[in-house]
């Protein structure tokens, strides 16, 4: 099985504050980490980790970042399939994490929103029925419809991370097969929450969702029923990747073992969000290829 992580790629500035500021402040704060991010990057980069052969198709403009950006993916298992956008500046991250933890994120888009439909598709050539098609917010409307709409007629599965939301999403589920919201998106999507918020996404035709709850684990709801996954107890530095951390390993343990999302699954995704957490950064924070083996490895 192959996993065509289609999304953005991004250089992150994480910057270290006290609290977040309100409108109209000024406050202080130190740069923490300039690091490679993105949520598609950011998927596919732990989805390569875990030996899951795994393509990225991302676009990136001029500028410096452009080659940070090349350099860190050379770095990783990764099948890198990056479009030049010209007269672009390459899309990057202002993280602002504060000591517990918590973070907010601010990411510009003009080369994620700028990846035609035709090179984000064009690698589906070598896919086959099964394959995965990994899609997450920060794409056109056209361009991340066109692709679940590709992926479905190739019958690969389409696994949709909705983040940042946008209301057409919703006219989306139907293309859907498998579905990663955190509690917040689950509630803004459904107006209501928890299991009851995922069956209404299984009714607007998604097979699979997945919702995670921070510090309060996760949970996996099919048509059968659910299951609920309690967190890793850990200390968290920064929450910046854990989302992506998580869908990364969950599709990639059922692939690597040829079976669906199930219980297993989840386990390792959360002990990998776990590690993800502790760190600071964002590709830095990922747990290693060591890491992952031994997670993968537990049942």
């Amino acid at each position: 099985m192959h996993a065509y992580v289609i999304g953005n790629v991004t250089v992150d500035e994480t910057i270290a504050v006290s609290e977040m500021p309100a409108a109209g402040a000024s406050i202080h704060g130190s740069q923490r980490s300039r690091d490679l991010g993105g949520k598609g990057a950011n998927q596919a980069v732990v989805m390569a980790r875990t030996g899951l052969s795994t393509s990225l198709v991302a676009a990136f403009g001029d500028g410096f970042r452009a080659d940070m950006i090349r350099q860190h993916l050379a770095s990783e298992p990764v099948v890198s399939r990056l479009v030049p956008i010209p007269g672009k500046s390459t899309d990057f991250s202002i993280v602002l994490t504060t000591p517990d933890g918590e973070n907010v994120n601010i990411t510009t888009t003009d080369c994620a929103q700028n990846l035609t439909l035709a090179d984000a598709i064009a690698p589906f050539a070598n896919a086959a029925p099964g394959d995965l098609a990994v899609l997450q917010g920060n794409l056109s409307d056209e361009t991340t419809r066109g692709v679940l709409e590709a992926a479905r007629a190739r019958r690969m599965t389409t696994a949709f991370n909705p983040s940042p939301l946008r209301p057409y999403f919703s006219n989306l589920w139907p293309l859907t097969d498998i579905a990663f919201l955190n509690e917040g998106e689950a509630q803004a999507m459904t107006g209501t929450r928890g299991e009851e918020a995922a069956r209404k996404l299984l009714a607007a035709g998604v097979r699979e969702v997945v919702l995670t709850f921070g510090g309060n684990g996760a949970m996996l709801v099919t048509a059968e029923g659910s299951v609920r996954v309690a967190a890793v107890e850990c200390d968290v530095v920064d929450t910046t990747g854990a989302g992506d951390t998580f869908m990364a390993v969950a599709l990639a343990s059922a692939a690597l073992r040829g079976s669906g999302l199930d219980k297993t699954a989840i386990e390792h995704a959360t002990r990998a969000a776990a590690i993800t957490v502790s760190r600071p950064g964002t590709r830095s924070a990922f747990p290693s290829v060591e890491q992952l083996t031994a997670i993968l490895a537990a049942r």
